[in-house]
């Protein structure tokens, strides 16, 4: 079978600017959109839904509805991996389910933000309700299959890492375009209204993100570089197989840790700056941009340093480097912006971060398609979707614990307006949210220190010498 060029790797990436992108749109936008603060209600924002912790005085009706919508994800997330692994479709078992989630998938995101009733009403919720389960259903027809064609793409090591490198980048690229409403929607605000401000930047994201996800699909032939036998397992048995696995549960129990300690840093960053740092909230945008592109020029040079150190081991330098910029996160409420200026703590946490960013950024993935590479081998069994599903659910899980996390320790020390949208957060809660990421990211690394990256690759290359033997023979 023919490998993948440089410039086909590239074109498998744009998947992810479009995916990622409509990601990051519902990530930064879905909350604030629908549980506007009052600073937003006086610029023009509508209440859709019943603001404030009116679910049992501790949970949003937002926040009910996308606890339940995680639970049908949980559901999907394997479901996919399932019919994608045993599919025989004669045009591949990936492409065919990422070119036709792509539309559906980008048409949900906007409509997600279109709810039929100027004001508060139950029609909403409804609304609400169905398109962000529809959202989450067509994400994981789009990314399952589009993450198992990492493993199955990646022939080599170099290619692996390649693909994850370029990948990476589009991610953290789509994230960036996610959070360009921040300026444009400001620019059309006078003119259409503040709702409408934000819908026409969420079309232009939705039909760019459509394009984006559609360009694999349409210039890469996925039978022309995987011959892999469809696998005959139902969804249970696949799932089950795949967590016998001693090194995909440990790998994922660290990514969990992983997924937890970065969503409470990149949901607390506005608060950092605001409350912490004491700067204002645009601050939030300059940091994170900063952060992205300085992780973007330690790229290059993760590739070579997995060659020399294995992924095991910069995994794990990765998340100890992290908690290192949590732990100088935490300090800003002990130390005080009067002794060293806001600014400055957010420059110095940005610079840490951003290597194991880089580091944190591309080598799990490639990590799992060398698990699931050995298992296909160990077994017979092709389930690279489903090992990348489980990849998928671990992230997922992680975010919404960190959530849950977030909420509960930034109001200590407040007291907590039940009926607001506005989160109060304050210095000491912030401080604990930091400290409490730095065990997270700690735990993270101690769990994947019992990762046998040796047992996994040992498997792998026995498994390409015994293929390279028998092509000889052929010949």
């Amino acid at each position: 079978m023919k490998r993948l060029t440089k410039r086909q790797m590239r074109i498998f990436a744009v998947g992810q600017l479009g995916w990622s992108t409509l990601s990051g749109v519902i990530s930064a936008w879905f909350v604030t959109f629908y549980l506007p603060t009052q600073n937003d209600i006086n610029l023009g924002a509508i209440q859709y839904i019943m603001p404030g912790l009116v679910i049992g005085g501790f949970l949003t009706i937002l926040g009910l509805i996308t606890a339940l919508s995680r639970v049908f994800d949980a559901i999907t997330d394997p479901l996919i991996a399932s019919l994608s692994d045993r599919s025989k479709n004669k045009r591949g078992r990936r492409i065919p389910f990422m070119q036709y989630a792509a539309i559906p998938l980008s048409v949900v995101t906007v409509l997600l933000f279109c709810a039929p009733v100027e004001a508060i009403s139950s029609w909403n919720v409804v609304w609400i309700s169905i398109f962000v389960v529809l959202f989450y259903l067509f994400m994981t027809m789009y990314c399952t299959p589009y993450n198992a064609l990492i493993s199955e793409f990646g022939k080599t090591q170099d290619d692996r890492m390649y693909i994850s490198t370029a990948i990476s980048l589009t991610f953290f690229a789509g994230t960036l375009l996610a959070y360009t409403p921040f300026v444009f929607a400001g620019m059309l605000r006078g003119s259409v209204g503040f709702a409408w401000s934000y819908r026409i930047c969420f079309i232009v994201l939705a039909v760019i993100s459509c394009i984006c996800m559609l360009i694999p699909t349409f210039f890469l032939k996925e039978k022309e570089f995987v011959d892999t036998k469809p696998s005959n397992a139902n969804m249970f048995k696949s799932l089950g197989a795949t967590f016998k696995n001693k090194s995909f549960r440990t790998f994922v129990g660290s990514d969990i840790m992983y997924w937890v300690g970065l969503t409470l840093f990149q949901t607390g960053l506005p608060f950092f700056v605001k409350v912490s740092m004491k700067l204002d909230e645009s601050y939030t945008m300059i940091f994170l941009g900063g952060m992205t592109v300085l992780s973007a020029v330690f790229y290059p040079i993760v590739p070579k340093l997995v060659k020399k150190f294995g992924k095991k081991k910069l995994v794990i330098s990765g998340f100890l480097g992290l908690a290192i910029a949590y732990v100088i996160t935490g300090l800003i409420g002990v130390i005080g912006t009067s002794v060293i200026p806001g600014v400055v703590f957010g420059v110095v946490i940005c610079v840490i971060a951003a290597f194991p960013m880089a580091l944190l950024g591309i080598i799990p993935q490639s990590i799992v398609a060398d698990v699931a590479e050995a298992d296909g081998y160990e077994t017979g069994e092709n389930r690279e979707g489903m090992f990348f599903a489980a990849r998928t659910f671990a992230m997922k899980f992680g975010q919404s614990l960190a959530m849950l996390v977030f909420t509960s320790l930034a109001i200590i020390g407040t007291t907590q307006n039940t009926n607001s949208n506005d989160i109060t957060a304050s210095v000491l809660g912030m401080t604990i949210v930091g400290f409490v990421a730095v065990a997270f990211c700690s735990l993270g690394a101690i769990i994947l220190s019992f990762y046998n990256e040796k047992k996994v690759m040992s498997t792998i290359e026995e498994n390409h010498k015994e293929k390279e033997t028998k092509a000889a023979e052929k010949r």
